[in-house]
């Protein structure tokens, strides 16, 4: 009895290891390839359930997504023979497994290190028609887009399909970096001196304008001051000619009282003869007084 049963559960372990080699699950993030004795049987299979046969084939499987491949910065001779470094990266993806099987042997590694080739090939290629300027500055789509239509004639052959080239960055050497920086130091210090000197003019013209303008103001202030002073002294001269005419004896008291004020407004001690006509009025008062 356990002979038989011991005979049943290994024909229930074959059964299963024979289904287990039976089947196969395609993952949609993948392509699959199946293999008969190492030649390509089929390739063409969906995401899902797969059956094939046991112990005589194989399945490979491969990744069916966006790879993205970041080269190694690399130095490109420009039309001017003048180096740059350029780094960039690349987006691809298998477009036919079989023939990237075939032309791979199914290393990913193998097809980064032709694709990069293929991308340097086509940089040095651009490179070498333009100056510096024009791959700083220049319209790169074009220049990209005519990289990528022949790196895809090329990779085509190997079953793989280049989706986009980007140019991270574009670096000069040292050397010519240094250069470059001197010449572009020189020329915004030549900028520098000719707006200091363009701010100095316009300067000197707005205070030569703003002097001008002053001495306009000054001059006709002075002008209308005068007039006004004039007319004023003339209005007091009419003024005190009528009141002259009006009482002779008290204007000219009024006004030589008005000249004493002034005269002896302050402390100061003054030892003086009282005779001129000034101090009339004083011999007026001593004579009247007597």
């Amino acid at each position: 009895m356990s002979s038989k049963l011991t005979v049943f559960l290994i024909l229930i372990a074959l059964a299963i290891i024979t289904l287990s080699s039976s089947v196969f699950v395609v993952d949609e993030r993948q392509k699959a390839l199946l293999l008969r004795l190492g030649q390509i049987e089929a390739s063409d299979f969906k995401p899902g359930l797969h059956f094939k046969m046991p112990f005589v084939t194989d399945v490979k499987k491969f990744d069916s997504r966006e790879l993205a491949l970041d080269a190694q910065p690399a130095k490109y001779l420009t039309g001017e023979k003048k180096n740059v470094i350029v780094d960039s990266f690349i987006i691809w993806k298998i477009s036919d497994v079989a023939t990237y099987f075939t032309a791979m042997g199914g290393d990913e590694q193998r097809a980064a290190l032709r694709l990069s080739q293929i991308i340097k090939d086509g940089l040095r290629a651009e490179f070498g028609k333009r100056t510096i300027q024009e791959v700083v500055s220049g319209d790169r789509v074009s220049m990209v887009k005519h990289i990528l239509d022949e790196a895809n004639r090329v990779a085509q052959g190997f079953g793989i399909s280049i989706l986009n080239i980007r140019i991270k960055r574009i670096d000069l050497p040292p050397e010519v970096s240094s250069s470059v920086y001197t010449r572009m130091e020189a020329e915004r210090e030549r900028v520098a001196k000719e707006l200091r000197s363009q701010g100095a003019e316009e300067s000197e013209k707005i205070r030569s304008d703003a002097d001008r303008q002053r001495s306009i103001i000054v001059a006709e202030a002075k002008s209308k001051s005068e007039k006004i002073r004039g007319d004023g002294d003339a209005q007091a001269t009419e003024i005190y000619a009528k009141a002259f005419g009006a009482n002779e004896e008290f204007y000219s008291l009024y006004r030589r009282l008005t000249a004493y004020k002034n005269v002896f407004s302050g402390n100061d001690m003054l030892v003086i003869e009282p005779t001129g006509d000034f101090f009339k009025r004083f011999n007026d008062a001593s004579e009247t007084a007597k």
